[in-house]
């Protein structure tokens, strides 16, 4: 069969089930592989999103293929939902459009002691405690108001520095992707106007995608995995989808001019000018990963912040506290080893809009998730369901699975086809109370502007990448 993009036609061959190929051509060094259904391939008119994969599979140093998870959709440079491992010892490149930037964007599940009958005749007053205490939209305004040595500590210490000094307690770190913090962290090769930009926006939502959202578990598939890792049928929870701000863009933005510049005296070349990447191992490829991973840990500490203000916004109007499920990213680039043809490697994994998904037994698991595998945490967009996922053994694409639905219409379009106040109105009536920061931001999130979560979730475990534990529906939603 083939798939259609602006300006080419791209061959698919479908190899099985959930499973497609792109036959390696021209200058690619390796074929893509898609994980989707038939209906979840990119057609929207201008997605180029095949055609991006293709390009990825011209990177120096890229090794077994150029991935895409179901909810692929057009992105910079990668894909979103795109994976490429590179072997950092053969010349193997890092690029700041593999990851994105909104750097180390993320998922945040926290789990009420109660169930939602309980706290259905207080979820106006929980929802208006939220609107109170959670800030959003562009532009400055966070829950912490730091100075320049305080945001270096927290570019360096992440979540983990957030708990010392008081926000949140011991037991989060435990159940935080690396322990909370990404090592490798240099604040050195953050630029000035990155710092600027980071100042005032710790603890907050930001806009576009981004939500803090109370939830009820509405199934749980997997109940030996859901009970380790602390939710149950009908409980309350609460998901934070957020990233690094201000901070992570204009790093990403500084790195890529120079990666721009660099790129010839490695003699690459690339397909797209928003692939600039350099070798992984050159000084401007550390200098980017050393940013790259303050920003992550900008991330952490901002979805710790945001817990608190969840936490407070519960005790108030609820009389209930909230514990950490999991706390996973979607926009990194980390060296990992990982088995090629047989030999351990070092390799440089891209998952921009991706989500690692770890096998049960991996040593990186905390304690008590050994047994069942990592949560992976994949939400919907405004009145649809969220998942709770977990890795599975042998799963593909460098223990990669999914990270949302992935939009089918711009925000552009999305603003020009719904009408925010409508959006609303038809949300609170099936029960599900709105919290916004502005129309035009809630008409861009609008369902119909994403794929359905429920068909991504089934291509991602009918693919082999992850399984269910359990669907979660939302009672709010904090909108940025």
């Amino acid at each position: 069969m083939g798939a259609t993009v602006t300006g080419a036609t791209v061959e698919v061959v479908e190899e099985g089930p959930f499973r497609f190929r792109i036959p390696r051509r021209g200058s690619m060094r390796v074929p893509g592989v898609v994980f989707a259904s038939r209906a979840l391939l990119p057609e929207a008119a201008g997605d180029q999103a095949l055609q991006q994969v293709v390009n990825v599979a011209t990177l120096p140093g890229i090794v077994e293929a150029s991935y895409a998870m179901p909810d692929v959709h057009w992105g910079y440079g990668f894909p979103i939902g795109g994976v490429a491992a590179t072997d950092v010892a053969d010349g193997g490149v890092v690029s700041p459009g593999g990851v994105g930037f909104d750097i180390s964007c993320g998922v945040r599940l926290l789990a009420a002691p109660c169930e939602r009958d309980a706290l259905l005749p207080r979820l106006g007053q929980l929802m208006d405690a939220l609107d109170r205490r959670v800030p959003r939209g562009p532009g400055r305004g966070g829950v912490w108001q730091i100075g320049r040595t305080e945001l270096e500590k927290v570019l360096v210490g992440g979540a983990r520095h957030a708990v010392e000094r008081g926000h949140g307690v011991a037991r989060d770190l435990a159940r935080c992707e690396d322990g909370g913090a990404l090592p490798g962290a240099d604040p050195g090769q953050v630029g000035v106007r990155a710092v600027e930009r980071g100042l005032g926006q710790v603890g907050s939502l930001g806009s576009g995608n981004h939500f803090l959202e109370v939830q009820a578990v509405d199934t749980v598939h997997d109940r030996a995995a859901a009970s380790a890792m602390g939710v149950r049928e009908r409980q309350v929870c609460v998901m934070i989808h957020c990233g690094s701000r201000g901070l992570g863009h204009q790093i990403c933005t500084d790195h890529v001019r120079t990666m721009d510049r660099a790129a010839a005296r490695y003699g690459i070349e690339v397909p797209d000018r928003q692939l600039a990447c350099v070798p992984a191992g050159s000084g401007e490829g550390r200098a980017y990963l050393g940013a790259m991973a303050a920003a992550a840990n900008y991330a952490r500490a901002n979805r710790q912040l945001l817990s608190e203000a969840a936490r407070d916004a519960f005790e108030e109007t609820a009389g209930y506290g909230l514990d950490l499920v999991y706390d996973i990213s979607h926009n990194l680039a980390k060296i990992e080893t990982h088995h090629v043809a047989g030999r351990a490697v070092r390799l440089c994994v891209h998952r921009k809009g991706a989500t690692r998904a770890l096998p049960p037994g991996h040593p990186d698991l905390p304690d008590g998730l050994a047994a069942v595998g990592q949560p992976v945490l994949i939400p919907g967009t405004m009145g649809t369901a969220s998942y709770l996922l977990a890795g599975v053994e042998g799963g593909g694409a460098w223990h990669s699975t999914c990270h949302g639905a992935g939009r089918v219409r711009s925000r552009h379009s999305a603003a020009r086809e719904v009408d925010g106040r409508a959006l609303r109105a038809e949300l609170e009536a099936r029960g599900v109370a709105v919290r916004g920061a502005s129309w035009r931001g809630l008409a861009e999130e609008a369902p119909r502007a994403y794929k359905d979560i429920d068909a991504v979730v089934r291509a991602s475990e009918g693919a082999g990448l992850c399984r269910r534990v359990a669907r979660l529906v939302p009672l709010g939603v904090v909108k940025g």
